[in-house]
């Protein structure tokens, strides 16, 4: 069964641009559209280096229960021009019914202008495995054992 995610569009929103799509027959990800406000769709936005912004994209969705939306990052956005997502990957819950913003952080040494109608992101919907978290006296052994970050060799 494949999960229907529902879409609905903000207020003034620019419907020209679509909802979510697949690129190719393979991708895990769907692109989602940077949709600014009416002042903005001509020239943009200027995003500075180390800057922090969310990025709006008209839209509100809502995910079946039993999953969740990944927001992931654009590889060439990040390649070429160091543009990521600081809490990658962001997790939009089943539950959330507020507007869908992406934010973006400008990791390049220069800055970058966010356009409207920019591909900045893709959605990967993935199923919710929910667990129950149990207090014990010990943990069982592993062949890693109390090793933290780094433990298991020098890269």
């Amino acid at each position: 069964m494949t999960p229907v995610v529902r879409v609905l569009w903000d207020d003034g929103a620019d419907r020209t641009l679509g909802l979510p799509a697949y690129a190719t027959a393979g991708a895990a990800g769907a692109d989602i559209r940077a949709n600014l406000p009416e002042g903005m769709r001509d020239s943009g936005f200027v995003l500075a280096p180390l800057e922090r912004r969310v990025v709006p994209t008209g839209l509100r969705i809502e995910i079946p229960e039993g999953f969740e939306i990944q927001v992931r990052p654009r590889s060439g956005l990040a390649l070429k021009h160091g543009i990521t997502l600081p809490n990658t990957p962001g997790t939009i819950d089943s539950d959330y019914r507020g507007p869908l913003g992406v934010l973006l952080v400008n990791l390049g040494s220069e800055a970058y202008v966010i356009g409207h109608g920019d591909r900045i992101a893709q959605l990967v919907v993935a199923p919710v495995v929910r667990a129950a978290f149990e207090a014990v006296e010990a943990l069982g052994d592993s062949a890693r054992g109390g090793g933290g970050f780094g433990s298991t060799g020098k890269a």
